[in-house]
């Protein structure tokens, strides 16, 4: 009974953000006033204190939380507030990179002379640090709500290390009936609605055998949710 409500509450949400888009301004500050402390907790989250409204970092959060209302549709096959956190969270911490990059990096102008010569290496160094961080920090954001959304699949991390293709061939094989899936339109809508991979009408798109997508279904499942989904770092995974 929960988990049939929990699911008329977020369709019943998703109802409103559709009203939202077509002009229903008082709806929308509605909804916001009303997740205020959803959006408090996602910017906690990433700046590992506790936030109040009276902080920058929360008017971030209210203005990444109304974007996402903009931008939202249910054919990212996602829930709207698993989309808003991640929203909310990139752009707090592209607020806390800038900050930071204020503090790090000084002008030059304000150096010693005896600093001239070093500062500018320093300065590279710092950002190759600052960024391999920041790629780190957004990776493990990717991984975490990849497999909140494998569970809606009944697929984990874990069987999916066992069973993923080993070789090359495969694996780009399984990628492209991903691919496949993404592209057709009603295929797509299948795979959102039944979060199952329809063997038969895919046999038309691809030049492999049943056997092999049946095996491989648990992985082209985790590639199309990531080729639906933003996941901007692990879609360069697959470019590589």
């Amino acid at each position: 009974m929960l988990g049939s409500q929990l699911v008329d509450r977020e369709r019943s949400l998703e109802e409103q953000i559709e009203l939202i888009q077509l002009g229903n301004e008082e709806l929308r500050n509605q909804i916001i006033k009303s997740y205020q402390p959803f959006i408090a907790k996602c910017v906690s989250d990433v700046c590992k204190r506790y936030i109040q409204k009276n902080n920058d970092e929360f008017s971030i959060g209210m203005m990444a939380f109304n974007e996402a209302l903009d931008i939202y549709t249910c054919e990212r096959g996602t829930s709207f507030l698993s989309f808003a956190q991640v929203i909310i969270k990139r752009k707090v911490i592209d607020h806390i990179r800038k900050e930071q990059r204020q503090y790090m990096y000084p002008s030059l102008d304000a150096a010693d002379d005896d600093e001239l010569e070093e500062s500018p290496i320093q300065i590279v160094e710092a950002k190759k640090v600052y960024q391999l961080k920041e790629e780190s920090w957004y990776r493990k954001q990717e991984l975490h709500e990849l497999s909140r959304q494998l569970k809606e699949y009944r697929i984990s991390f874990s069987e999916l290390t066992v069973i993923s293709p080993k070789h090359r061939d495969a694996r780009e094989s399984a990628i492209f009936a991903a691919k496949q899936l993404v592209e057709d339109k009603e295929l797509k809508q299948y795979v959102l609605n039944k979060k199952r991979v329809p063997i038969k009408k895919l046999l038309n798109l691809v030049s492999v055998s049943k056997k092999t997508l049946e095996r491989n279904r648990k992985f082209i499942l985790m590639i199309f949710i990531i080729l639906t989904g933003d996941y901007l770092y692990l879609r360069e995974y697959l470019r590589g």
